[in-house]
């Protein structure tokens, strides 16, 4: 077995082959048998006799093809199993041994089964050799000889040691058989030497060196270093001539001497004939290059249009230019396949083609898979709406973007990742616009709730828009800060509700989306891709459609939560929580401001947030969507906005087929619009009552244009209040919000309002009334200014001061508003004109609107404004009942009013003052109060006061009848008929404001007179009655003009003169 080894290994060394059975011939061959056959060429040939010739050429022909074995065996030296090195030089060390401890034919096929790498590794296989220099003794006996025992490693070192012993005889016999051989070796490489090194030289140094040594001897070196010898300076330039053809280090070894021509032949050369050579040499790479170019333009061309078209973000070309390389990619593997198939070999155009092929396909999927990665990042980002101006004839982006991923082909599903990264950039979108609007929003808030309170003019000024013709300009209704507070909550609120543009907008589009894929309508848009490839990634699995359907649900609760806590929940006292830090827009969102107002209003340092506001107990620090110190006109406008914005999202969200499939849902859409309406309804009515306190300030005492008897107080304070009534109707019933829901939408969550909720505002808005009624008597009974020109009782200069020093009585726009009077009776004018006619308007506007009858209310309302009335009206004729009981009292108690003679011919003076009195309340009323002819308001006055002064007149009468006036207690004759013809010629000059009860005072002031007077008085009076008529007459005569405003006003019914009445 060991000899077989033996052999084996002889033969492969031999005759260079890596196996006994090689499967195909060695190319090595057959370039060695070429460059033997050219080295035969090269070689003259001799002449030799023609039978000799035939000989060789018969030898030749009947050799094997197999001889050339034998001639690369007989160059290989003396060394059999010798291997080359890279640049073609031989080794002496042998590509494989036996063990020189004899236990093993080959050292190289014991390491080939322990798994160590000596083929590949030369290396690392010389060190095992023991012909190579690097060979280690401990690596070879811990690898070759691990598992030997100590006697079988004894034996080898025996068998090594007579090896040893074997070579060195060998090499001595050999030595000794061709000892002369050896000699007359050295002896021609020494004169050869002698020759080549001493060409040149003086012939007397030549004689006397040594032939027989290379080297010469220390006397010679001496001989020759002497100055007088060859080398001497004087021959020195002679020496150098001959020397330089020598074969000496010194001289370049001969070549010296034509080193200088050769390279300027050289250089000659290549100028010459270097451009048609290299011409020639550039034209044949060329067309080398061209034909590969032609045959292979598509290959070369592929990978660039690739890039291109990812550049220019043409898809159509990018799919059209990835399919052409798939093809090409195809038709190479089909290349190597059909070889490897038919076991042959591949052409020289085949494997260039493959090569292209792989380079080329190997740029295109890197430039793809960065397009890949690439859009992937894209359509993460990438919205569900068409491109900025793009054509409509295109599908939107995200389609466009999953198509060519389908296209180009692709491990993950491009459906479910875009539906998946849309659902949490929309939940990112929704945290940063609540976010950021929460901090904008108390931000702006503590900012106005650190203000001062407005002064009761501004707020008033702001409710006058209600009755201007821009009342529905909201810059009108409040201040610029309070308005620009509401639009920035309006523009948050758009940003997260709004049907277009806004978060709820987006969610209803995404579940839409994400239906259409579900049910398979999306997909037919889409491509299959190359093959067919992407058909699994168009149907969505059933934990896909679930992962959507919770996705969409957690959306739309995620909203519902976001409004209900902007709207329910107080405001925020720790800042710092929700700034942390302040959120960009979206858009998203940078895609649109969330507010159209200027953003310097909204910087300040995160590090120094402003105070909270201070807690006065106003009633808007509960609401954290309030604007402090804003009125009801601006809240009702704004907030029935908000709430159109939440029952229309909320409906849209309803609408969902997940979620109008689950009532729970629904019912927790209700239930946010309810709560958010009844917040909104609460905060509303809190800033009416406010607003209610403030209507006092709506009164400037300047008269209606449309009415001369009232000011402006009692429209503007009608035309606020009905637009709160309009505001509180829309914010309760949501109409525009339905209006503005889909068509046939299913599911109805724009439930009516509770009737708690309407008796809330049913009662507001009988305080509001009752307030603003109470507000106008309150300016009516301001004290007026005093000397100094203060009025601690006006603080906030609602008492206007007439224009000039005197008290104008015409009928001019402005009235004189310092006098308290003139305040009064204007008050008490709007106040029958609101009792008459406004009150009742906003009582059947607020019917209307509100589908109910207030009938308990128009009752209360009606019994509040006689209340009002009746209190102002005493306030105004108190003073002067009292004035004229005063001077009736005086007049009547005086001695000198019983008449001195037999019968009276006048009234009593006091009689006349009383007149004069009464025709200055009468010109007052009917100057302030600008009347008509008979004006209710002039006649009700003085038909009071005339009512009074028979009072008085019969309480003054008892008085001195019980003083003792007349003789006993009891009237005299006289005495009686100057009662008598005092309350006769009152009443007949007051007769238009008689009333029955005016008549009945005076028939009981008779009945009092008759039971103080005896018979034979009232029988003489009934004889003095004509007497007494004649001279009441004349009385009437002679005061026509004095009391001509007493007259009865033309077109009017004339009565009779009632004549006294005695019983």
């Amino acid at each position: 077995m060991q000899a077989m080894a033996e052999s084996e290994r002889i033969l492969l060394n031999h005759y260079k082959l890596p196996s006994l059975f090689p499967a195909e011939w060695p190319t090595e061959k057959d370039e060695s048998d070429a460059s033997s056959d050219e080295e035969k060429k090269s070689k003259p040939l001799p002449r030799v006799p023609s039978t000799k010739v035939k000989d060789a050429k018969s030898k030749r022909m009947s050799r094997s093809r197999f001889s050339v074995l034998e001639r690369s065996a007989s160059r290989a030296g003396s060394v059999p199993g010798s291997q080359k090195t890279r640049d073609g030089h031989e080794n002496i060390v042998q590509k494989d041994e036996a063990d020189p401890l004899g236990m093993t034919a080959s050292v190289v096929n014991t390491l080939r089964r322990r798994g160590l790498p000596v083929e590949d590794d030369a290396e690392y296989r010389n060190r095992f050799l023991l012909s190579s220099t690097t060979f280690s003794p401990a690596l070879f006996l811990s690898k070759v000889h691990n598992e030997a025992s100590t006697d079988q490693l004894l034996q080898g070192l025996d068998f090594l040691s007579r090896s040893i012993e074997k070579k060195s005889a060998s090499l001595k016999v050999l030595v000794e058989d061709n000892f002369q051989r050896f000699i007359k070796a050295k002896a021609t490489i020494d004169n050869v030497y002698n020759e080549m090194r001493t060409q040149g030289a003086d012939p007397e140094v030549e004689k006397r060196s040594r032939p027989h040594s290379r080297h010469a001897s220390s006397s010679s070196w001496k001989h020759s270093r002497h100055p007088s010898g060859p080398f001497s300076p004087n021959n020195k330039t002679q020496l150098d001539e001959k020397k330089k053809n020598a074969l000496l280090k010194e001289s370049e070894y001969g070549v010296q001497g034509i080193k200088m021509p050769l390279t300027e032949v050289s250089i000659k050369a290549e100028e010459v004939w270097g451009p048609a050579l290299g011409g020639r040499e550039r034209e044949e790479s060329l067309k080398g290059i061209l034909t590969a170019l032609e045959r292979h333009r598509g290959l070369f061309e592929v990978a660039g249009a690739v890039q291109d078209a990812i550049k220019r973000k043409d898809y159509e070309t990018l799919v059209e230019e990835h399919n052409r390389a798939r093809r090409f990619a195809d038709d190479a593997r089909d290349v190597a396949s059909r070889s490897n198939y038919n076991n042959t070999e591949l052409t020289d155009a085949e494997v260039h083609q493959i090569l292209i092929t792989a380079r080329m396909w190997a740029d295109v999927e890197e430039h793809v898979g960065l397009f890949k990665r690439e859009t992937r990042k894209r359509l993460a980002d990438v919205g569900s709406g068409k491109q900025t101006g793009a054509d409509d004839s295109k599908p939107e982006e995200y389609l466009e973007l999953i198509g060519v991923l389908l296209q180009l082909g692709v491990e993950e599903n491009p459906i479910t990742f875009w539906l998946q990264s849309r659902s949490e950039n929309l939940k990112s979108k929704l945290a940063r616009t609540a976010e950021f609007s929460k901090v904008q929003i108390e931000v702006l808030r503590r900012r106005l709730a650190n203000n001062d309170k407005p002064s009761l003019k501004t707020s008033a000024a702001y409710l006058r828009s209600a009755a201007s013709r821009e009342r529905q300009n909201p810059a009108n209704m409040d201040s610029r800060k309070v308005i620009e507070f509401w639009d920035f909550v309006s523009s948050s609120m758009n940003s997260l509700l709004a049907s277009q543009n806004g978060v709820v907008g987006e969610v209803v589009e995404y579940w839409d989306i994400a239906q259409s894929f579900i049910n398979g309508s999306a997909q037919r848009r889409l491509p299959v891709g190359i093959d067919k490839r992407s058909r699994e990634h168009l149907d969505l699995s059933a934990d896909s459609v679930e992962d959507l359907q919770n996705r969409t649900i957690d959306l739309v609760n995620i909203l519902r939560e976001t409004v209900f806590i902007f709207f329910a929940d107080p405001p925020i006292d720790d800042l710092s929580a929700i700034l942390s830090p302040v959120p960009e827009t979206p858009a998203t969102p940078k895609s649109a401001t969330l507010s159209p107002l200027d953003k310097t209003k909204f910087n300040f340092d995160p590090a120094n947030p402003p105070p909270p506001s201070p807690l006065r107990g106003a009633s808007w620090e509960k609401y954290a969507f309030w604007p402090p110190y804003a009125n009801a006109l601006s809240g009702t406008h704004y907030l029935s906005k908000f709430l159109v914005l939440v029952g229309t999202a909320c409906g849209d969200m309803a609408s969902l087929s997940i979620i109008k499939r689950d009532p729970q849902h629904v019912e927790m859409l209700k239930s946010l619009i309810g709560a958010v309406r009844e917040r909104c309804i609460q905060a509303v009515c809190a800033a009416w009552e406010t607003d209610a306190e403030n209507a006092k300030g709506l009164e400037d005492w300047i008269r209606s244009s449309e009415r001369n008897d009232i000011t402006n107080m009692p429209d503007r304070f009608v035309a606020v209040e009905r637009e709160i009534v309009t505001g509180m109707q829309r914010i309760c019933y949501l109409q525009e919000a339905r209006g503005s829901m889909k068509e046939g939408a299913e599911v109805d969550v724009l439930v009516p309002p509770p009737q708690k909720v309407i008796q809330t505002v049913r009662s507001q808005f009988v305080k509001s009334l009752y307030k603003g009624l109470s507000g106008m008597v309150e300016n009516a009974e301001r004290r007026n200014k005093t000397d100094d020109g203060i009025n601690d009782d006006d603080p906030d200069g609602l008492i206007i001061p007439a224009r000039s020093g005197y008290t104008d009585f015409s009928a001019s726009a402005t009235v004189d508003s310092s006098s308290k009077n003139v305040r009064k009776l204007l008050t008490l004018s709007n106040l029958q004109h609101l009792r008459k006619d406004l009150i009742a308007f906003l009582l059947t506007h607020f019917e209307t609107s509100f589908s109910v009858k207030l009938t308990d209310e128009s009752k209360t309302i009606r019994d509040v404004v006689s209340q009002i009335d009746a209190r102002l009206f005493q306030s105004y004729t108190r003073p002067l009942v009292d004035r004229l009981a005063t001077i009736i009292r005086t007049g009547v108690a005086d001695p000198a009013w019983a008449p001195r003679g037999r019968r009276p011919e006048d009234a009593r003076p006091y009689v006349y003052n009383v007149l004069l009195a009464l025709v200055t309340v009468q010109s007052e009323v009917s100057i302030t109060a600008v009347a008509v002819p008979d004006h209710v308001l002039t006649k009700h006055i003085l038909s009071y006061l005339l009512e009074q002064v028979c009072v008085a007149l019969m309480e003054a009468f008892k008085a001195r009848s019980s003083g003792g006036g007349g003789s006993g207690g009891l009237y005299t004759l006289p005495m009686l008929m100057q009662a008598t013809l005092d309350l006769e010629f009152l009443a007949q000059t007051l007769v238009v404001y008689t009333t029955e009860k005016a008549s009945s005072v005076q028939t009981q002031i008779y009945k009092e007179l008759d039971e103080r007077t005896d018979s034979e008085a009232r029988g003489s009076l009934q004889r003095e009655l004509p007497e007494m008529k004649k001279t009441l007459k004349s009385l009437r005569e002679r005061t026509r003009g004095e009391f001509a405003c007493f007259k009865r006003q033309r077109g009017r019914k004339e009565t009779t003169e009632r004549p006294p009445s005695r019983n």
